[in-house]
């Protein structure tokens, strides 16, 4: 069963810079996220049917303290060909929050669960399926943004199914 654990972020769609950034690819082939938006702790592609993963989830994520990320960049990676994401990330990942990254993809592991992605802080804003489009040309167009930098503590934690029910919600502590 494939899962997700995300890293809820709380930025709009209706934000100006998010506004800039569509204006200025208008006419390139693009599914915006239009909320929703999260940070992806890890992506199980295989999870165990038999085993219970929510205790464990419990011991790593009921003692964590919410993270405080700067985020301070746009940026672009090929998922495909022809296929880019468009997201916002950081050019400082705090220490704890990579740390409790890393526990949570531990334990995963731990379980007999398969991950085939590495992490990425990133915050996907669109994917780009035109094959006009690649990362060099996607970067040289975001790079215009007048993105600004801003702060955001980070506390809402789920745990949820591919496009699907959730499986458990977190609040991590201030």
């Amino acid at each position: 069963m494939k899962t997700y654990l995300e890293l809820k972020v709380p930025i709009s769609f209706e934000d100006s810079w998010f506004e800039e950034l569509r204006d200025l690819l208008d006419g390139v082939d693009i599914r915006w996220q239009r909320g929703y938006y999260h940070i992806t702790m890890a992506f199980l592609d295989f999870a165990p049917d038999n085993v219970n993963l929510r205790p464990g989830l419990n011991g790593i994520l009921g003692d964590a303290l919410a993270s405080t990320i700067t985020f301070d960049m746009l940026d672009a990676f090929a998922s495909g060909p022809h296929r880019q994401v468009i997201h916002l990330t950081t050019t400082h990942a705090p220490a704890d929050f990579m740390a409790l990254v890393e526990d949570v993809r531990r334990f995963f592991a731990s379980k007999g669960c398969i991950m085939q992605s590495d992490f990425r802080l990133h915050v996907t804003l669109g994917r780009v399926q035109d094959p006009r489009m690649n990362v060099r040309k996607l970067k040289d167009i975001i790079s215009q943004v007048q993105l600004p930098m801003f702060t955001m503590t980070l506390q809402d934690v789920e745990y949820r199914i591919f496009r699907g029910k959730t499986l458990g919600l977190w609040k991590l502590m201030d």
